[in-house]
């Protein structure tokens, strides 16, 4: 049994709004007890937290860590597969791996758990997964192995495809909705035929993977920034009856009335850096206050590695400058990314029963000069590596 406990801390759980000095207690990777004066015993590991502020890990919604090195060419890049634009059936899972540095560098910098999986190349991308950001393997990480299907509107599968088979937003739109009228009836089939295998329609892996959606057990995870596309993600989403999140919301701040009124999870970013395309021009620290303010479900994310993913916490201080309440801004990278990528139940708040995911800082979190001092993942002390440079 292994019992870390971290005395006298001042606790942000991002569940009280005002935080408070208590002990936590964690036994074999579980946090089983937060309150004042928790008694010591000889087999227990004690940190010290007195003057220090006391975090959950922090949580990224959206991200390609594992899938993209750190300094590396073509060879380690394997987020975008750019021979097919419609490739629902791959799976994040297959192609992070957990030894680049990355994963050190974000942990010792507050972020403990992520989301992750194919980029925005593709109308369909593929299965996102949440993982640990700690560990030799990536099936010993891994928190929800299916938690999203991705998909792309705007400048980037036009670009991409402009050549082949997708020179606009319609045809974008157009292959979206072909895929999912293909995956319903194949759906329909399968029911139909029941137990019979001669009237079952021939495997197909792609409409498969799709059936996930349909079945609303993980939603359509939608890139896009312009506003337009947002309602255009909204609009299929709503006409197929699937679930959906909104990815980056550039424009999220010029609609968030509207927004307001289909109470969609959002994650805001990554809005730190120049405006390298068309419809990121109107990208600014100040969306995710507004979207909060307009009372969205609203988390900060990095989509590293255009931002590296130690820099989460810095992100959300920057919209703490630009108005976000700062409740709200740690909210946005704790508990309501978590629930965006639906793996709440175990990560993204201080409470009894959840992962002993925890950091301790030297100042509030969002302080660009904040250090932190400790990240603990799963009740263990993450250790930095003679290769991690930040």
């Amino acid at each position: 049994m292994e019992t870390l406990l971290i005395k006298g801390g001042l606790i942000h759980d991002a569940v009280n709004v005002t935080p408070y000095i208590a002990d936590i207690l964690a036994v074999d990777g579980k946090i089983t007890k937060i309150r004042p004066d928790i008694s010591i015993e000889e087999s227990t590991k004690v940190v010290d937290a007195t003057g220090l502020y006391v975090y959950p890990g922090l949580v990224d919604a959206h991200s390609h860590i594992g899938l993209d090195g750190y300094g590396i060419g073509f060879e380690g890049r394997d987020y975008n597969e750019l021979n097919d634009i419609l490739t629902p059936h791959l799976r994040a899972i297959d192609a992070i791996n957990p030894m680049d540095v990355t994963f050190t560098q974000a942990a010792l910098g507050g972020v403990t758990s992520a989301a992750t999986g194919p980029g925005s190349s593709n109308v369909l991308g593929g299965t996102f997964a949440a993982i640990k950001l700690s560990g030799l393997r990536i099936d010993n990480m891994i928190i929800k192995e299916k938690i999203a299907m991705k998909c792309a509107f705007g400048e980037n599968p036009k670009r991409i495809y402009k050549d082949k088979n997708n020179y606009s937003r319609m045809t974008t739109a157009a292959k979206l909705r072909e895929i999912l009228f293909q995956a319903a009836e194949y759906r329909d089939k399968l029911i139909n035929a029941g137990d019979d295998i001669s009237k079952r329609p021939a495997f197909n892996m792609k409409l498969e993977a799709l059936q996930a959606v349909l079945n609303r057990e993980i939603p359509l995870k939608a890139h896009a920034h312009r506003a337009d596309d947002i309602f255009t993600a909204i609009r299929i989403a709503k006409e197929f009856n699937v679930k959906l999140t909104l990815e980056h919301c550039t424009e999220g701040h010029l609609i968030a009335s509207e927004l307001a009124k289909e109470n969609i999870p959002v994650a805001v970013g990554p809005s730190l850096g120049h405006a390298t395309k068309y419809e990121l021009r109107n990208k600014t620290f100040t969306t995710p206050g507004i979207l909060a303010k307009a009372g969205l479900s609203v988390s900060i994310i990095t989509d590293s590695p255009v931002i590296p993913q130690q820099y989460l916490a810095l992100c959300a201080g920057l919209a703490v400058k630009s108005g976000m309440e700062p409740f709200e801004a740690l909210k946005a990278i704790t508990i309501n990314p978590a629930k965006h990528i639906g793996i709440e139940d175990r990560v993204g708040s201080l409470a009894v029963g959840k992962d002993a995911d925890i950091v301790l800082a030297d100042g509030e979190i969002y302080d660009s000069l904040t250090n932190v001092v400790n990240t603990f993942i799963d009740g263990k002390p993450v250790e930095a590596s003679d290769n991690c440079i930040f």
